[in-house]
């Protein structure tokens, strides 16, 4: 038959003999054997030719022609002169699995993707147990930071493990996710930091999230502590917001309605607006003090991301940090304080190009992931789902047999 004929030509293996092909309306059986060859017994190392029986174990396969496929492999048992019993080679089979070699593959190679577990079984063809248990069978050990000279860390929101934020650690240089953390908190970060090879590390790019500059200051002496720019770029537009909607409730109901409308204007640098957009900042800037003093906080701020060396940037931080707070806007008297305890990281940005940009990449990416899952409960495989996904060096991952 012309179909047994494909189904022959799939199965593509080198040194199996097919007995049988059952062409069933659902589902399609291969039976086939090993052609046999001498072994080495794993106890004395002699050659080994004598078989002392058979038996069948049936294998889930890729499908073929649409149909699920199993190969019913008939497996010898050969047994030494010393007495010890083995099974022989298997080429397309791990050891406890009960699907081949290729569909294992098939599988991780599918799970790289944001896919759940439940759409990769459904376009396989094979049960949602049958691919978890496939995965669980990889574990990605903890990361190597011994050649890492640029550090990134950041947090998501995972509610997995028990924890309402996991963290994540990455190199932005190579652009490698490292490893994810169960927890962000000082004392998980202290106990996973405190053994590794970190010498070679010479910066540390976090957020402001203070036990990240706590973990730098006392595991990471040597490297240079940088503070994103976008986080401190969005304590300026917090505070700036936090004013706006302090203003806001003081205006009659057809004005609040239009200052909500139009809050992405107040907030995108004046310089960057078009024309007719610059008008609709300025009418809104004169129906409120306090908005037009915040509007030229944030504007003045903003004049940092145009400074290319530290020394600048120190000028008119200092200089910024100043007239925030005699401003007497609650928000900014705070943001200028903030500004003041993290400067010494806000200043280092200026002499790295090193960013969060990767991480929040990486984070959005785990935001799909979580999402198609509707969510992780089981951290240890959510750990694994995220390094398979960014995973850049085959050597890295490891299976359980």
């Amino acid at each position: 038959m012309l179909e047994n004929e494909v189904i022959e030509e799939f199965i593509g293996l080198n040194g199996v003999i097919i007995n049988d092909i059952v062409n069933d309306k659902e589902y399609i059986e291969i039976h086939l054997k090993l052609e046999q060859k001498e072994h080495i017994c794993p106890k004395c190392n002699n050659k080994v030719n004598r078989v002392q029986d058979y038996y069948s174990q049936k294998l889930r396969d890729l499908d073929v022609l649409g149909k699920r496929t199993y190969i019913i492999l008939r497996k010898r048992r050969y047994k030494c002169k010393c007495g010890k019993a083995f099974q022989e080679d298997n080429p397309f089979l791990n050891k406890r699995q009960r699907i081949t070699k290729r569909l294992l593959f098939t599988i991780l190679e599918k799970l790289k993707t944001t896919h759940s577990f439940t759409s990769v079984a459904r376009e396989l063809n094979i049960s949602v147990n049958t691919v978890i248990r496939a995965f669980d069978k990889l574990e990605y050990p903890k990361a190597d930071l011994e050649e890492v000279e640029v550090l990134s860390i950041d947090e998501f929101k995972g509610n997995t493990g028990g924890e309402k934020y996991n963290c994540i650690i990455a190199d932005p240089k190579t652009k490698q996710v490292l490893d994810i953390l169960n927890n962000r908190k000082y004392s998980a970060l202290s106990e996973y930091f405190k053994n590794k090879k970190r010498k070679k590390v010479k910066y540390f790019v976090s957020d402001m999230w203070r036990p990240y500059k706590d973990i730098a200051k006392t595991f990471f002496k040597q490297a240079t502590f940088v503070v994103d720019k976008y986080h401190w770029i969005r304590q300026v537009i917090w505070a700036f917001e936090n004013v706006r909607k302090q203003e806001q409730k003081k205006f009659y109901k057809e004005y609040r309605r239009y200052f909500k409308k139009s809050k992405s204007l107040l907030t995108k640098r004046f310089d960057f607006l078009k024309d007719e957009e610059k008008s609709q900042v300025n009418f809104m800037l004169y129906k409120s003090e306090n908005i037009r003093i915040a509007h030229s906080l944030k504007e003045d701020f903003l004049n940092l991301l145009d400074l290319e060396n530290r020394k600048e940037a120190r000028k008119l931080l200092s200089e910024w940090v100043l007239y925030a707070q005699e401003s007497g806007l609650k928000p900014f008297v705070n943001c200028s304080n903030t500004m003041i305890r993290w400067s010494d990281g806000i200043l280092n940005s200026f002499d790295t190009p090193y960013t969060n940009g990767f991480i929040e990449g990486c984070n959005n990416k785990i935001k799909v992931l979580k999402r198609n899952a509707y969510g992780y409960k089981n951290f240890r495989r959510f750990r694994n789902r995220i390094l398979h996904i960014f995973a850049y060096k085959k050597e890295e991952k490891i299976y359980i047999s």
